[in-house]
């Protein structure tokens, strides 16, 4: 069973940056691609952004691409979202997902095998 923890979310106004991260207690094919998924309020989750280990496979939702960034520690047991130029259309809980199959481009939630609980991310105009 792969764990899945995730820090960093918050509250920003428009324009700023926060730093999501998510930390994994597997190294094993099981998280082998690793990424984030959203969820704002009465909409369906989305996928935001995936990386294969080694740091390749980067795959971007269209929405945040230019402003967000996805990698990997050096261990490739954590991910990273750097999120910058936030809207206030970026709300949302943000999860850490974790896979030996590729969910990105198509976006699959169905892929995922493994879900962190969620971090707020809140962007006001």
């Amino acid at each position: 069973q792969v764990q899945l923890a995730e820090s960093g979310g918050g509250s920003v106004q428009a324009g700023g940056s926060l730093r999501l991260a998510c930390n994994t207690s597997s190294t094993t094919p099981q998280s082998n691609y690793m990424g984030w998924f959203r969820q704002a309020p009465g909409k369906e989750r989305e996928g935001v952004a995936v990386i294969y280990r080694g740091g390749g496979g980067l795959s971007y939702v269209k929405t945040v691409e230019n402003r967000f960034t996805i990698s990997r520690g050096s261990a490739q047991n954590t991910v990273y979202l750097r999120m910058d130029a936030l809207k206030p259309e970026d709300t949302g809980v943000y999860y850490c997902a974790a896979s030996p199959l590729n969910f990105g481009l198509p976006w699959s939630s169905g892929n995922v095998r493994f879900w962190g609980q969620g971090t707020q991310v809140s962007v006001s105009s």
